[in-house]
């Protein structure tokens, strides 16, 4: 009755100032916070009723029994008295900064934020004071039937080792012998080691971390997410190294390109830079015709490529190689190559050697009897 009493009148000391603002519960943090504040409530409320029956039970067999049980009941009083005043009153100060839009933790106001944070942590501050109270009325109890037993047993210093898992020693095994013997082996009631108790524990605060950051607050992608970005960033990463490795051709390794975007971007090129010479269709104006079959300095892809990279200025034709990249100059000796043949009209008289190729595609090495020089035509300038 004390207990309600203190409850009621600290929710109505809150209320008393105006109705109940409008509900937070479509935060997700609020929401977590709820059910984590509910959730050590339940335990809060076994405890408290495992330690006032403790206490109960000490009452008949000591003279201080009862200032025991009235001070554990005082005590869970006073606890769940601040717990009802800081769990109400935390909409109470966000009418006051409802006006604030910035400066929110979580989407909420910092009064309101820290007011829910703190109930979860006094709630859990109490947990842990009557988990130390209940703990405190066993060992006495326990200590209280050994001595009425006329038990003068000499606990032995216990190891690091018995430490660590709460081990009992071998001779208060008897206390929590289950009376089980299986061939000998007797069956005991210990308790689970502690840094095994305590690391399930910690699973249990993860998993709601865990759900609060990857299915409720979402600031943290799932593993799904995590590798769609994990696939694009290996993308990325390959087109960079692709544009570097291709940017590392030159005449030796150069390849002719077929694909339309090349040969597209080798076209745009060629009738920008190249045209005043050669013409847009490659029929040959100052420079050679470039649709014929005799070259002055070569037809193979790599022959081309050469020519444009390094130029020969004694014949008017210019070095490119600081004006273009390797990537773009296979592009126009590409689609020089694919010029062959076109006949365009007005096209220059041929130039240089006679050159073949003998599936009419070129590359950057040709076998010796594709290559004809029967015929020499003499350039004329």
């Amino acid at each position: 009755m004390m207990t309600m009493a203190l409850i009621l009148l600290g929710t109505a000391s809150v209320w008393a100032d105006g109705p109940k603002p409008e509900s937070s519960m479509s935060n997700p943090f609020v929401v977590l916070m709820v059910i984590i504040i509910l959730f050590l409530a339940l335990i809060i409320a076994i405890l408290a009723r495992l330690v006032t029956g403790a206490a109960a039970i000490k009452a008949e067999k000591e003279k201080q029994g009862k200032s025991l049980q009235a001070k554990a009941t005082t005590i869970i009083s006073v606890v769940l008295l601040f717990l009802s005043v800081g769990l109400f009153a935390q909409d109470k100060p966000a009418e006051a900064a409802a006006a604030v839009t910035d400066g929110t933790i979580n989407g909420l106001a910092p009064v309101a934020y820290y007011s829910i944070v703190s109930v979860a942590f006094l709630e859990l501050l109490v947990v842990i004071v009557l988990s130390l109270m209940l703990k405190s009325f066993l060992a006495a109890e326990k200590q209280s039937t050994l001595l009425v037993a006329g038990s003068t047993v000499e606990i032995p210093k216990e190891s690091w080792w018995d430490r660590l898992n709460k081990f009992k020693p071998i001779q208060q095994e008897a206390t929590i012998d289950l009376g089980h013997d299986y061939d000998g082996i007797r069956e005991l009631d210990n308790r689970l080691p502690p840094w095994w108790l305590y690391g399930f524990y910690v699973t249990i605060i993860f998993a709601f971390v865990y759900i609060y950051r990857y299915h409720i607050a979402h600031s943290a992608p799932l593993p799904r997410e995590q590798y769609a970005l994990d696939v694009a960033a290996a993308d990325k990463a390959k087109a960079e190294f692709l544009k570097k490795a291709a940017n590392n051709v030159d005449e030796t390794s150069v390849k002719r390109l077929t694909d339309n975007a090349s040969l597209a971007a080798g076209k745009q090129i060629f009738e920008t830079s190249c045209f005043p010479c050669h013409g847009k269709l490659g029929e040959g104006i100052v420079g050679p015709n470039l649709t014929d079959d005799y070259w002055l300095h070569g037809g193979s892809i790599s022959d081309i490529f050469k020519t444009i990279k390094y130029g020969y200025p004694e014949k008017g034709m210019k070095s490119w190689k600081d004006d273009f990249s390797p990537v773009q100059i296979a592009e126009v000796a590409s689609y020089i190559k694919s010029l062959h043949g076109t006949n365009p009209p007005n096209a220059k008289a041929p130039q240089g050697t006679l050159y073949k190729d003998d599936q009419g595609t070129g590359g950057s090495a040709n076998p010796v009897d594709s290559v004809k020089k029967d015929t020499t035509v003499i350039a004329q300038h």
